[in-house]
C-alpha cells in the first residue's frame, strides 16, 4: 500500500479508503490509486484488512451431503448468491455421511477462521460443535433437524410429506406400498420411514417389514432392490422412494422389468427428467433453493449481531402429480369392476 501511495501521490489513508471502498475520497484521486493499483499488480489482503479492523474474515463454510447431488447443488447455489450480495465468499465441502470426514472438514474450516458455518449434519448429535458454538460460531442446520437447542435450523416435515405420498398410494387402492430408503441413522431417512409407517396405519394397513427397505445409497443399489421386491411371492403393487437417486434407481429396474404402468411410483425430491418420462414421476418437491436462502438469511443475521433464541424453519413441501403416483392399485380396480 506505500508503494500504491506514492506511485499515486497520495497519502496511506487515501489508499486504504479506495482498497475498502469507503466514502471521502473524490473521484480523481479514487482513479489514480486505481491505476496505480492496476500498474503495481497490488492485491487487497481482505483477511488481514479485516482483523487489523477487528472485522471477520468475510468467509463462511457450508457442509452438505454431497455436493453433486441435485438438492444438496441448488441450495449451495441459493447460499453462494446470497452471500456474493454482502461480499462473502463460500467454502463448500461433501461430508459423505460419514461422521470422521464431517468433523474433519469443519476443523478445517474453523482453522481458516470462517465467519460461521452451515451444516447438513451427518446425524442429530451436534455435541461435538459445543466448544465452537460457545465460542461464538454461529451455525445453521440445514435440511437436517439438530438434537440441540442451540443451533438453528431451516427444514421441512419429512414426516409429514412421507405420510402425504404413501396416503396418496393408499387412496389409489394399494396395500402392498414398498419403502425404499437411505441409511436409518440419518435424521430424514428416519423421519420419512416414520412418516411412510404411520400412513399405512392411519389407513388400516398394517407394515411389512419384507417391504422396507433402508440403506439404499445409490441408484444401483435402489434398482437392485426393487428387483428383488418385484421377485417376492406377493411383490408391491406401489413404491415409495424416499430420496432422489433411489427413485432413479427404481425408474431403471421398473423399466427394466416393463412395469412403469403397472408398478405405481411417488418419489421424495424432483427428478430433472422426471416430467419427460413415461408416465412422469409423481413427486414430493421440496425447494432447496429456498431452504438455502432461510439458512444463509438466517446465518447473516447472526453474524450482524442477533442474539434472539435459536429457531428451526420449516419450508413447505408439494406433492407434484405427473401420472406413476396414480396408476391404480388393486382395490381401486375392483371397486370400479363393481
Amino acid at each position: 500500500m506505500h508503494d500504491v501511495a506514492t506511485r499515486a501521490g497520495v497519502s496511506l489513508k487515501s489508499v486504504s479508503r479506495v482498497v475498502n471502498d469507503e466514502p471521502g475520497v473524490s473521484a480523481a484521486l479514487a482513479e489514480r490509486v486505481r491505476r496505480a493499483v492496476a500498474e503495481l499488480g497490488y492485491r487487497h489482503n481482505l483477511a488481514a484488512s479485516n482483523l487489523r479492523r477487528g472485522r471477520a474474515t468475510g468467509a463462511i463454510g457450508m457442509l452438505v451431503q454431497d455436493v453433486s447431488n441435485g438438492f444438496c447443488a441448488e441450495a449451495l447455489r441459493a447460499v453462494e448468491d446470497r452471500a456474493r450480495e454482502r461480499g462473502i465468499v463460500v467454502m463448500a465441502a461433501s461430508s459423505d455421511e460419514d461422521g470422521p470426514r464431517e468433523r474433519e472438514v469443519v476443523a478445517g474450516l474453523v482453522a481458516r477462521r470462517v465467519d460461521g458455518l452451515l451444516l447438513m449434519p451427518t446425524s442429530p448429535d451436534l455435541g461435538w460443535l459445543a466448544s465452537e458454538i460457545e465460542a461464538g460460531l454461529p451455525v445453521v442446520a440445514v435440511d437436517r433437524r439438530p438434537a440441540v437447542p442451540e443451533i438453528d435450523a431451516v427444514v421441512v416435515d419429512n414426516r409429514g410429506a412421507s405420510a402425504e405420498a404413501v396416503g396418496h398410494l393408499v387412496a389409489h387402492g394399494h396395500r402392498r406400498v414398498a419403502h425404499l430408503g437411505d441409511t436409518a441413522t440419518i435424521i430424514t431417512a428416519a423421519e420419512r420411514l416414520d412418516g411412510y409407517r404411520s400412513a399405512l396405519r392411519a389407513t388400516g394397513v398394517v407394515p411389512d417389514p419384507d417391504l422396507e427397505l433402508t440403506g439404499l445409497r445409490s441408484r444401483e443399489a435402489a434398482r437392485d432392490a426393487v428387483l428383488a421386491l418385484l421377485d417376492l411371492p406377493d411383490p408391491p403393487t406401489a413404491l415409495f422412494a424416499a430420496r432422489n437417486v433411489i427413485c432413479e434407481g427404481a425408474v431403471l429396474a421398473l423399466q427394466q422389468r416393463g412395469l412403469t404402468h403397472r408398478v405405481a411410483l411417488v418419489g421424495f425430491d424432483d427428478l430433472p427428467v422426471a416430467e419427460m418420462l413415461d408416465p412422469g414421476i409423481t413427486v414430493v418437491t421440496q425447494n432447496p433453493h429456498e431452504i438455502g436462502t432461510r439458512a444463509v438469511d438466517l446465518l447473516l443475521r447472526r453474524l450482524d449481531g442477533d442474539t434472539s433464541a435459536c429457531t428451526t424453519e420449516v419450508v413447505p413441501t408439494s406433492l407434484i402429480r405427473r401420472g406413476s403416483g396414480e396408476i391404480a392399485g388393486p382395490e381401486q380396480a375392483r371397486a370400479v369392476g363393481a
